[in-house]
């Protein structure tokens, strides 16, 4: 394989914890997707214990395509793709979880949904989940409650599978948990997002790292914050915008 051009048009960010079993097919679908595109993987070990550490340590040595960082300790989701993000060199970012669970075969319209210049971040939406029962109903509560504070008509924002402008994410405010609210965030910043359905698969190997009621537990205070944080957004940009107007 040849090596990355210098000119990247996506960038793949996987974050990744004890997915060494899942990922190395996951990987080669990413490619057989992208052929004929210019991209990067970047994948974030999120203080795995088990064998990723070495696999990517041998896969980005034989595939220059890949790029990978380790978290020594587990630091959560969004602090992976926020590390990923920042390292990946391409202008439009793709994320997907490392467990296979995302189809790579819908990354390219993902991302040629931000060809409108007015998109921000395009947000995948799962079909046909396939995980458990307990998992579907705790994300049916955790996304109806978020979308009667946030208003971001987003019917599955958990989803991994999205696609965002990497500047534009750069800008938003980091917090631990800000993977679950980036519909809104966009929005709250003046972009327009979009949706894409894509099918959603059952993991071949290994289980969740995600407990349902933590995960619940956790999201509902954050909401909270996060609705007074965009209300304060919104407020911050219409301001600018009236004095961009009386001063031209």
């Amino acid at each position: 394989m040849s090596a990355v051009p210098s000119e990247l048009q996506i960038s793949i960010v996987i974050p990744a914890k004890n997915e060494a079993e899942n990922l190395p097919e996951l990987v080669a679908e990413i490619h057989a997707a992208l052929a004929g595109r210019t991209y990067e993987v970047v994948i974030i070990d999120d203080g795995s214990t088990d064998a990723t550490p070495q696999l990517l340590a041998d896969m980005s040595r034989s595939d220059p395509q890949i790029v990978y960082f380790r978290h020594p300790s587990s630091l959560g989701r969004s602090a992976a793709v926020y590390t990923a993000t920042r390292l990946a060199r391409a202008g439009r970012i793709v994320t997907l979880d490392g467990d296979g669970q995302n189809d790579p075969s819908y990354i390219p319209a993902l991302a040629d949904r931000l060809d409108d210049a007015s998109i921000g971040l395009v947000a995948g939406q799962r079909l046909g989940r396939k995980d458990t029962t307990a998992k579907r109903a705790a994300s049916r509560v955790a996304n109806a409650i978020r979308r009667f504070l946030l208003g971001d008509g987003i019917r599955d924002t958990a989803c991994g599978f999205k696609a965002y402008r990497r500047d534009a994410y750069l800008e938003l405010p980091y917090f631990e948990t800000m993977h679950r609210f980036l519909p809104a965030l966009f929005l709250a910043d003046g972009w327009q997002i979009d949706q894409v359905d894509v099918i959603d698969r059952p993991r071949q190997h290994g289980t969740s790292h995600y407990g349902n009621l933590d995960r619940l537990l956790v999201g509902i205070p954050d909401l909270f914050g996060v609705a007074w944080l965009v209300r304060r957004r919104r407020r911050s940009s219409m301001n600018l915008l009236r004095e961009k107007r009386d001063d031209g």
